[in-house]
């Protein structure tokens, strides 16, 4: 692994973990202590961690976020067990917007199962992913581009969404919080969302459970908005407050309970 990579999934594994002993980083790398403290040294310049006695805390700055290409070098397990779970609420027919994001991309990829369906997206990445697709059509907003992540914001795309209808919108979020709801650093991509979500008659929430209880700097969807959030786990406190929220909860653990009664 080059040492930028390891240092991206460093990045990655406190970010999920929210904190992380050299130790640890030591046995999950293979690589020396030395090696672990300079990464560290090197990932606390740039503003993504703090570095601690010992290991490492996640900065948990409203406003930072990692670009789409550091998130694409090891898409988490958790992002692709959200992508299988998501795919199957989408219905042969229908018509849906992707957010833009790595774990809207893994349900992309699955895509390919379903037929006649139409996805309006903003992300290049499933853009691409789906042209390979006999199945589906595939309408990319246009926009101003942000530069790292591959997509697209702007008035001229939230225009665009302002004049088309829905099935269902599957959003991404880099927080949620049951105080506040799904939360993005960028306020122009804040702005986007709130566009999709508008226009959909369902609205889907896929979020890793390690993003529970944050909040960035940009709200776009208040608990109330959300229909269904899809997660990898969920503890019995929080699915007491989703379904006081009326939020349907689907996890890998969830779905295999009800499919047994």
């Amino acid at each position: 692994m080059f040492a930028e990579e390891r240092k991206i999934n460093i990045a990655e594994y406190i970010k999920q973990q929210k904190k992380a002993t050299v130790n640890d980083l030591c046995d999950l790398f293979q690589v020396s202590s030395a090696t672990i403290r300079n990464d560290l040294r090197d990932l606390e310049y740039s503003g993504v961690i703090i570095r601690t006695h010992g290991g490492a805390i996640l900065k948990t700055k409203t406003g930072f976020e990692l670009t789409a290409n550091q998130k694409m070098v090891h898409p988490s397990e958790e992002k692709r067990i959200i992508g299988k779970l998501a795919v199957e609420l989408v219905e042969d027919g229908d018509t849906i917007v992707l957010d833009t994001g790595t774990t809207t991309a893994e349900l992309a990829k699955h895509l390919f199962q379903k037929q006649h369906i139409t996805v309006v997206t903003n992300d290049f990445i499933i853009a691409n992913i789906l042209e390979e697709s006999d199945s589906v059509n595939t309408i990319f907003m246009g926009g101003q581009l942000r530069k790292g992540f591959n997509c697209t914001i702007g008035l001229s795309g939230q225009q665009f969404l302002s004049e088309l209808a829905v099935d269902k919108a599957f959003m991404g979020a880099n927080s949620f919080s049951f105080q506040y709801g799904a939360t993005t650093p960028d306020i122009h991509q804040a702005a986007t969302k709130k566009a999709m979500i508008r226009i959909a008659s369902e609205v889907l929430l896929l979020c890793e459970h390690a993003k529970f209880g944050r909040n960035s700097f940009a709200l776009f969807a208040r608990p109330e908005q959300i229909d269904i959030c899809v997660t990898d786990r969920v503890d019995e406190e929080e699915l007491l407050q989703f379904k006081e929220w009326g939020i349907t909860v689907i996890t890998p653990e969830l779905r295999d309970l009800k499919e047994s009664l």
